[in-house]
């Protein structure tokens, strides 16, 4: 094993801007940011690669604030949103009753019955434009309950197993049954599928593993396409919502043959799990600020203080210590270069220990910057999101309540 090298170094120039508007602001906490002008460039990238036809739905869970959904709304024109939990799905309702709202996994119906009990009756209104995700015929039969109990025609969106392989229905005698329900209750309208492939951005391109799933999970969608034609009728499905995709994969699709829509969210801010190739034309948007609560010349470890000094002969990046306010994170350190969690000290949430090379420079109440690893959780944690923008914080957008 050969010995590491140091990998400290200069601070990044856009860091230390990025620092200079937060402490111009007044911010002194962990605080998750978003540099506006890359959310752009990452919205018209994604707008810019969709084929002609292809509509876009906006995912909320990875985007969870309301003013940062109204402001992608705004930029992509998408009144397309994809919804995961009963609040947020309130929350959406009463924001913007004007959306079209797809429930991103299948609720169970105490659920849906407790979202139309949060309604009040200016609301209402906003409830028809929801599609209900079902996935099982016990499901189906328990939403028709909820409907004939509360009045409700509810539009129902049926989830498709395209090789994921976490449920959903496939071309058979299931969906045949579901699909006939659908045609003859009066207290379903039948709106369209649901078929999500994230795994296909796993697999390998190796002996052509990956071209193979694709072509498998189209041809799933396609053959329940055909089902849904023989049972509605071929004008009835011309007329469904085809979603498909996520940010992994949305990519792939270059026209509108077997999907007519599909759903991203955070690849306009771009946590380092989507730090992929397909996605390389997207640009990091977001980062976890904390301040330096404590700078250490020298790195000492608790009861092996005896071991430092070989330690740091051998890895230069344990020479130095920051202490950060708050930590253990889904999150990566970026900025001061060269920073990692000590693994033989742990991971601590009230003052993380990060270790660093020799060339590490960062005082008390300068700021450390960490890239997440994933927004749908990790943006919830820190209060409203600092909007950075033309060198300064200049909105505060609230996030969702924490919430399943």
């Amino acid at each position: 094993m050969s010995k590491p090298d140091d990998k400290s170094g200069p601070r990044d120039p856009y860091f230390l801007r990025l620092q200079a508007a937060l402490t111009e602001a007044g911010i002194a906490s962990p605080t998750l940011v978003i540099d506006k002008a890359r959310l752009d460039a990452n919205i018209d990238t994604l707008m810019g690669h969709l084929p002609a036809g292809m509509a876009y739905r906006i995912v909320a869970k990875s985007l969870p604030s309301l003013d940062l959904i109204a402001h992608v709304r705004q930029r992509s024109g998408s009144d397309r949103l994809m919804t995961f939990n009963q609040p947020m799905l309130t929350a959406l309702s009463k924001a913007m009753p004007e959306a079209d709202q797809l429930l991103g996994k299948p609720l169970p119906v105490v659920a849906a019955r407790n979202y139309f009990a949060s309604l009040s009756s200016e609301d209402a209104p906003a409830a028809a434009r929801v599609q209900w995700l079902i996935d099982t015929p016990d499901r189906l039969r328990q939403y028709r309950e909820l409907a004939a109990a509360t009045g409700q025609t509810l539009r129902v969106n049926l989830e498709l197993d395209v090789g994921l392989h976490r449920g959903g229905l496939e071309a058979g005698d299931t969906l045949k049954t579901l699909l006939e329900t659908l045609r003859d209750a009066p207290e379903f309208n039948f709106s369209g599928f649901m078929g999500y492939e994230p795994h296909l951005a796993a697999l390998p391109e190796a002996m052509g593993w990956r071209d193979r799933a694709k072509s498998g999970a189209w041809r799933r969608y396609g053959e329940a396409l055909a089902q849904a034609a023989q049972v509605l009728g071929a004008e009835a499905v011309s007329g469904l919502v085809r979603n498909a995709a996520g940010s992994p994969t949305y990519r792939y699709y270059q026209d509108t043959e077997v999907a007519n829509e599909i759903s991203a969210g955070s690849c306009l801010v771009k946590p380092t799990h989507f730090d992929t190739p397909l996605l390389e034309p997207h640009q990091p948007a977001s980062f976890i600020a904390t301040p330096v609560i404590k700078s250490l010349a020298q790195t000492r470890l608790p009861g092996l203080e005896f071991a430092a000094d070989g330690q740091r002969a051998w890895d230069p990046n344990t020479s130095r210590t920051v202490f950060i306010y708050g930590g253990n994170w889904l999150a990566e350190p970026v900025d001061p270069p060269g920073l990692s969690y000590n693994k033989t000290f742990g991971r601590s949430s009230n003052q993380e220990m990060l270790t660093g090379g020799h060339n590490l420079a960062i005082a008390p109440d300068e700021f450390v910057f960490l890239r997440p690893h994933q927004s749908e959780a990790v943006f919830l944690q820190f209060g409203d999101i600092a909007v950075y923008e033309d060198g300064h914080i200049t909105q505060r957008w609230p996030v969702f309540e924490a919430s399943a």
